[in-house]
């Protein structure tokens, strides 16, 4: 049987993608074979897709770091033909086969099965970004929220989208902060409070401490923007930092943490454990408004995803970009 797939080869170090015919003879081993429904495009996807930062070593490829869809058949007893699964993390579209594939075929040990409220285009139009959004909200809620607004930085990017939409719906106020002006009634439209100006969060701290503005942040950003917020966090404030989109740097102090017991949260979905993954989903099924979720999501084919791996990287995207892999 043959199914479609964006794949990618390697020549002399360039990196092409495109939709090609592949076979199940081709597809890499596992117990769960998975008919896929949706992927999305994340930015370490639009990375892959331009070759960019040795995510991928091996090639031909099939990139997409998530997907839901279908299981078409199972030998481990925990999944049964016709469970609606979906998977994020666990390094597919990297070193194992991804999600912009009609077919895929992967360990039953990285699958969750979606709660019952939530469709397989939910389960993308919150993918991978909603999910680090959850788990960073959680995070901070095990350690304390302060009465301050909890600031959102990368805003217009799919943590930060999801990630206001939901501390909205928690009853949070939320800051969003964004480099991009002309989405502020967008970012308003998700929950946000108040928009704050990029700039005043990436210039370097005048100081090691500041006044505290924010009860909590969810960071997609990191290096100056994250050493800014950690100087205006309310004492016992956390931080949980989930992207690198502006650099791995932080040239920071101790006295934040010291003098304030700030906390630094790191949070990763990829090798999350399954319980953290379950309890995450149950708590988007309970907080997500589809009608907002729709509204932030685009909706694209398998076609389209070669010439958007660019768009991505070039801060072009808003939202949330899913990929019927069926169209």
């Amino acid at each position: 049987m043959t199914f479609r797939a964006v794949l990618l080869t390697q020549e002399e170090k360039a990196v092409t993608a495109e939709v090609a015919d592949l076979d199940d003879g081709q597809l890499p081993e596992g117990n769960v074979s998975v008919e896929v429904s949706y992927s999305t495009l994340n930015y370490k996807d639009g990375m892959i897709l331009n070759g960019i930062g040795r995510l991928v070593r091996d090639y031909p490829h099939v990139p997409g770091i998530d997907f839901s869809g279908v299981v078409s058949a199972s030998s481990d007893p925990r999944y049964s033909e016709g469970d609606r699964v979906v998977l994020t993390g666990w390094r597919v579209g990297e070193v194992h086969w991804g999600g912009y594939s009609e077919k895929a075929r992967v360990n039953a040990d990285w699958l969750v099965k979606l709660p019952e409220g939530v469709s397989e285009l939910d389960a993308m139009a919150v993918g991978t970004a909603g999910l680090t959004s959850m788990l960073a909200m959680q995070a901070l809620e095990d350690h304390g929220v302060g009465s301050a607004p909890v600031l959102v930085t990368g805003a217009a990017g799919g943590v930060g989208s999801v990630g206001i939409h939901l501390l909205s719906r928690a009853g949070y106020e939320v800051a969003a902060s964004t480099g991009r002006p002309e989405t502020s009634d967008y970012l308003t439209n998700l929950g946000a409070s108040q928009i704050v100006a990029r700039d005043e969060l990436s210039e370097p701290p005048s100081g090691p401490l500041s006044s505290e503005r924010w009860g909590g942040c969810i960071d997609a950003v990191g290096d100056t923007t994250l050493a800014h917020v950690l100087t205006e966090m309310q004492y016992g404030a956390s931080v949980a930092a989930c992207g690198l989109a502006g650099g791995n740097a932080l040239d920071t102090t101790v006295i934040p943490f010291l003098l304030r017991g700030v906390n630094l949260l790191g949070i990763d979905s990829v090798m999350c454990p399954f319980e953290k993954r379950e309890s995450a989903w149950a708590r988007l099924d309970e907080l997500l408004d589809r009608e907002v979720l729709s509204e932030m999501t685009t909706v694209v084919g398998l076609e389209e995803v070669p010439a958007l791996g660019s768009e991505i990287l070039a801060g072009k995207v808003k939202g949330r970009t899913v990929v019927d892999v069926r169209n």
